[in-house]
Order: C-alpha cells, then sequence, then structure tokens
C-alpha cells in the first residue's frame, strides 16, 4: 500500500462519502466542510485504487488529525494503522510536536495502540459518540 499526501481531493471525498455518509448516517454539511481548503490530505492507494483517506489540520506546533476512514473491504488489513503512521509521520516532518484527534468511541483502543491517550468527557459528534485524543510526537 502507498500512502502520499495528494492533491486529488476528489478520491479522498468519494472514501469519506462512501464512510461517514452512507455507512454511517453522517449528514453530508456536517462531513465536507470549508477546513478541506486548507488541509492537508493523505490517500492510501492499494493495487492502483483509493482506499483509505486523514486530513491534517495543522497549526504550528500541534495538529488535528481527522477524517480517517478505510474502506469496508480493507478494514482489518492494518491498512487504518498505516494511514495513521503516514499521518504521523508527515506531521513530525511539517514541525508538528503533538497530534490530536476526535475518536469515535468504538475506535479508542485502535488509537490507544498508536499512542494516543484519551482525555475530556464523550460527546456527540454528528450524533456518534466520540472522546478527544491526543500524544506527543
Amino acid at each position: 500500500m502507498k500512502i502520499t499526501v495528494t492533491d486529488d481531493f476528489p478520491a479522498c471525498a468519494a472514501i469519506r462519502r462512501r464512510v461517514f455518509i452512507e455507512e454511517q448516517n453522517v449528514p453530508e454539511e456536517l462531513e465536507l466542510d470549508e477546513l478541506d481548503a486548507t488541509a492537508v490530505h493523505l490517500l492510501a492507494v492499494q493495487d492502483g485504487r483509493p482506499v483509505g483517506t486523514a486530513r491534517l489540520l495543522i497549526e504550528g506546533e500541534s495538529a488535528k488529525i481527522g477524517r480517517v476512514a478505510v474502506l469496508p473491504e480493507m478494514r482489518g488489513t492494518r491498512a487504518g494503522a498505516a494511514l495513521m503512521r503516514a499521518a504521523l509521520d508527515e506531521l513530525r516532518a511539517r514541525g508538528v510536536t503533538k497530534a490530536k484527534l476526535g475518536a469515535q468511541t468504538h475506535a479508542i483502543g485502535f488509537y490507544e495502540k498508536l499512542g494516543f491517550t484519551v482525555h475530556g468527557p464523550e460527546y456527540d459528534d454528528a450524533g456518534i459518540p466520540h472522546r478527544d485524543m491526543s500524544r506527543s510526537l
């Protein structure tokens, strides 16, 4: 699998549409927002086919990793972990020292294995329970 920073936003949006809008019923107006225009987008490609994406919102030495999505047929293949490792590497290369994210509660264990720690209360984001997580880089 190859994971790169991409300008191919339509490919990223198609994965996010399938995972968040179609599968998880997130309203389109909440999923695709104005932050996409300035975000750094990562695209995971397997055998020439886009299979995962994430976006990075960088603010100085801190960044938020979000919109992490892997197509259903690629889950369980470690594609998500590879995508997150690539995101962390990209942030380090850009001088970021702290990464944060809003994890769907069912995915907390996944992010903990990547060194993230939960903090703060559970909250609702687009009808899905989340917790904030962060880690140093």
